[in-house]
């Protein structure tokens, strides 16, 4: 019997919980303000260390009630207060708990709620908001770095309130101000155009952040103000040579990745500086000859020193965290390093074992690591002289085409535009590239749902095809088929056709083996130029598809395909036809100028060209050739 008497016992035992619950989040809909203030203040006290009750509240609806009461205008200060401590104690639950929370959109509210007046409400909001972003299950870019947050925080006077606290005694008031200012100006013209003229007693912005990067300040204020001056001149705000940046920025965050600085802050400095330089062929320049940073980014490499030595475990995981993290933030300067420049790329390849480096980078475990090896590689794959010579050397194709088998997006976007790189016609690695499959994978990656990862895929083939000989040309037309060759010229990012219309130039070059392929696939060709000539296209397009005829008309074979086909000898008729109303008015004597422009178009052969036409057998171009002429004669 006792037994019988288990089920009837648990099932009261959480009857009693559930109705316990249930009076809690009962209370927060009573119509007497006073009684959900002291519902809240309750529930506070019930949840406290208690998971389960946690968890019971959650499912019976409190977080969008109390969310409700946080925001709502009629609610006083204690209630809302007592509400955000609530939600805050939910947070310290599972991580479940902090799903719910997500769910319910609580971000949003919490920071509206930082624009509150009252500081113990403001605090309750930061303190949720921190043990909510401590979790694991909380995504990162949901804080701040989303343009909408930041122009909301924006919208509601951000940067006036945060300035003043730039002058506090505190230093920590002072530097959270500073962070604020950094997430703000990320990648935002919109805010860094506004901080650029922010005064703070009497000095504007930019000044009082150059006097916190100065070396007398705390190593922290230096790379926070660092920072800050560095995302504002990436959004243009201020200039590149600008000596904000020159002379204070740059060499600042050059001292953060020595030896002397901590890991973290050699990661942060580095990371830093790569994006400040990465679209700056001067400010790379610079960058190269300052304190031997191409040299001093080598010991990036070097720690930990002997993974064997150490015995803590805990400090074996941090160290080969950081390892890791230093690794990614080498590769990622040395890629906008050596972006432009050959004299820096050079440098950088004789840097000791690094070509071995990034190599062995490309295999890393780490996807960031990855990425930044890769990145790193295609900067340098931009030098002719290191295709023939290093790449050559370290057969860096092998592990790149390894990566390109299996990795995410963001590896094999740029993955495979170094692969455009490797298969120009002077490369060395274009030959085993090709033997290794090279063609059908780069068919396969125009069929890619990522217009980057298309583009790459087309424009690799392209670069494939250029003096290529016919087999490999027959292989690029037999794998990508003339049914996807349909699909990208009606791709709708421009790349992707521009590229297109770039290989099929390239395929069709070569008296032989222009006869040879438009005798399999000249139908099809023929029907692709037709479709661009009649579609809405730009002048580049069109131009591109009239030099596609023009190979096929240097065929010997070929070229009947042209002359048998009415619409495209029309097309052509008309283009001759736009070029003579186009020259015309150019030239037309009754207009100022028309001297100038008549002695230039003579320079560049117009005149020959224009005789040569007044002899077609076309009475309307003959016509439109001699009326140009009659403007040079009168």
């Amino acid at each position: 019997m006792a037994c019988l008497l288990e089920t009837p016992i648990r099932m009261s035992v959480l009857s009693e919980v559930t109705a316990s619950s249930r009076h809690y989040v009962d209370r927060l809909f009573d119509p007497d303000p006073q009684k959900v203030l002291q519902g809240v203040i309750d529930m506070k006290n019930a949840v406290i260390g208690n998971n389960k009750q946690k968890a019971n509240l959650i499912v019976l609806g409190a977080v969008p009630r109390l969310l409700y009461l946080l925001q709502q205008e009629t609610s006083s200060t204690e209630l809302k207060t007592e509400c955000a401590v609530v939600l805050g104690s939910l947070a310290m639950g599972t991580e479940n708990n902090v799903k719910s929370l997500l769910d319910c959109h609580i971000i949003p509210a919490l920071l509206q709620g930082l624009l509150s007046p009252d500081l113990k409400f403001i605090e309750a909001c930061l303190r949720c908001l921190r043990t909510i972003f401590t979790s694991p299950v909380t995504p990162e870019e949901l804080l701040y770095t989303g343009p909408d947050h930041q122009t909301i925080l924006f919208n509601h006077g951000a940067v006036q309130n945060i300035a003043h606290l730039l002058t506090s005694v505190s230093y920590k008031v002072r530097m959270q101000a500073l962070k604020c200012f950094s997430v703000l100006a990320f990648e935002n013209p919109q805010v860094s155009m506004t901080l650029v003229n922010v005064l703070v007693d009497g000095e504007l912005l930019p000044q009082i952040f150059v006097k916190m990067l100065q070396r007398d300040k705390p190593i922290e204020m230096q790379l926070t103000s660092a920072k800050c001056l560095t995302y504002m001149c990436r959004a243009g705000a201020i200039r590149t040579d600008d000596n904000c940046i020159v002379l204070k920025t740059l060499p600042c965050l050059v001292r953060m990745c020595s030896k002397e600085r901590l890991l973290e802050e050699r990661v942060e400095g580095a990371e830093t500086l790569a994006y400040l330089i990465e679209p700056d062929v001067e400010l790379q320049r610079i960058a190269s000859i300052t304190d031997h940073l191409i040299a001093m980014l080598a010991d990036y490499f070097k720690y930990p020193s002997s993974v064997s030595a150490i015995t803590d475990i805990k400090r074996l995981d941090h160290d080969l965290k950081h390892a890791h993290e230093l690794r990614q933030a080498a590769f990622k300067l040395y890629a906008s390093l050596g972006a432009n420049d050959e004299d820096i790329r050079k440098k950088i390849i004789e840097t000791e074992n690094m070509m071995d480096r990034i190599v062995t980078g490309l295999s890393e475990s780490s996807v960031k690591v990855r990425l930044a090896a890769v990145r790193c590689l295609h900067s340098l794959s931009r030098s002719v002289q290191q295709l023939r010579t290093s790449f050559q050397d370290h057969a860096v194709w092998k592990p790149l085409m390894k990566v390109l088998q299996n990795a995410p997006d963001e590896i094999l976007v740029v993955a495979s535009s170094m692969l455009c790189n490797l298969l120009l016609e002077f490369s060395p690695s274009k030959e085993p590239i090709l033997e290794s499959g090279a063609v059908e994978l780069l068919c396969g990656l125009t069929q890619s749902e990522n217009p980057a990862l298309r583009v790459n895929g087309i424009w690799a083939l392209m670069n494939m095809a250029f003096q290529a000989e016919q087999k490999i040309k027959a292989d690029i037309l037999r794998s990508l088929s003339t049914e996807q060759l349909f699909r990208l010229l009606s791709d709708s990012d421009l790349n992707v056709l521009m590229k297109t219309l770039g290989l099929l130039r390239n395929l069709l070059s070569t008296r032989p083996h222009i006869d040879k392929i438009m005798s399999t696939h000249g139908k099809q060709i023929m029907q692709a130029v037709t479709l661009i000539l009649e579609g809405e296209h730009n002048i580049e397009v069109k131009e591109q598809t009239l030099c596609i005829l023009a190979n096929i008309a240097d065929g010997t074979t070929a070229k009947e395909l042209i002359m048998t086909n009415d619409d495209i000898l029309q097309k052509i008729k008309y283009y001759m036809l736009a070029a003579m109303f186009c020259i015309s008015n150019l030239i037309w004597n009754e207009e100022e100028g028309s001297q100038e422009r008549q002695d230039k178009l003579r320079d560049m052969g117009i005149v020959d060209i224009l005789h040569k036409l007044s002899q077609s057998p076309d009475s309307n171009l003959c016509d439109k050739a001699k009326m140009a002429l009659q403007q040079y004669l009168a």
